[in-house]
């Protein structure tokens, strides 16, 4: 089934590292040409360099619609189409309500939900056009369940559930053929922590971490999802490490 990744073209944002740069590493290695896209040019640059010719990337800020049609232009330009996207950027700057961290929460805000809707917006015409299309976007499991001292992640990660779903729903009955997967990590070792700025939630948001698995275990899921035929879609699954409750 994984020949049905050779050749396709993926574009991923957020993907300078953790569950971005993994996936991207699995599906070139899998006959994929993947172009990444995030704000670190320096780290781009490196991975574009490991994995060679079938990468490309665009410094991207998801919260710029303009950025991420660029994404899918160079996409165009370099391999001749674009089969996937995986709406992977976002921020989890975990704060109790009580703290007012107003600015945090609009960065989640405008990185996780409208960084998501940017990221469609973007590709959505390219596949419509040629009525073939995978949309993929990370959620989290706080998307299927609610973490006190973590309510406006947890607030935008339900509004990806909710958006890919009905997303879903709208292709299947326009007859586009744009498949859909949501994926809902728990801990994963990925770099999402350090964006924590009240010390007591970091600290106990590591405690709790220390039971993370690598990111290769989210990207052997994407890999599977994009493996299947066309005519299946693997629209949400539920990534855990075995010790998460």
């Amino acid at each position: 089934m994984k020949n049905n990744v050779k050749d396709k073209v993926v574009i991923i944002t957020g993907a300078s590292s953790g569950i971005g740069e993994a996936t991207a590493q699995l599906l070139i290695k899998n006959g994929a040409k993947v172009v990444l896209g995030a704000r670190r040019e320096d780290r781009l640059k490196e991975l574009v360099k490991k994995f060679g010719g079938n990468s490309a990337y665009v410094v991207t800020d998801v919260r710029n619609v303009k950025d991420v049609e660029k994404l899918i232009q160079v996409a165009k330009d370099h391999f001749g189409k674009v089969d996937v996207l995986f709406a992977n950027a976002g921020i989890m700057p975990a704060s109790n309500m009580s703290e007012l961290k107003i600015e945090e929460w609009n960065d989640m805000v405008d990185i996780n939900i409208k960084g998501v809707l940017n990221s469609l917006a973007a590709v959505l015409p390219e596949f419509a056009a040629q009525k073939s299309g995978h949309v993929i976007t990370t959620s989290s499991i706080a998307g299927l369940k609610v973490f006190p001292g973590n309510s406006v992640y947890t607030g935008t990660k339900h509004a990806v559930r909710a958006i890919m779903d009905g997303f879903r729903m709208e292709s299947a009955m326009e007859g586009t053929n744009i498949r859909t997967t949501t994926l809902y990590p728990g801990a994963i070792a990925t770099e999402l922590l350090d964006t924590i700025s009240t010390p007591e939630v970091k600290s106990g948001m590591e405690q709790f971490y220390q039971i993370a698995i690598t990111p290769d275990a989210v990207a052997q899921t994407i890999l599977f999802a994009i493996s299947q035929p066309d005519s299946v879609g693997i629209t949400e699954m539920t990534i855990l490490p075995t010790k998460q409750a």
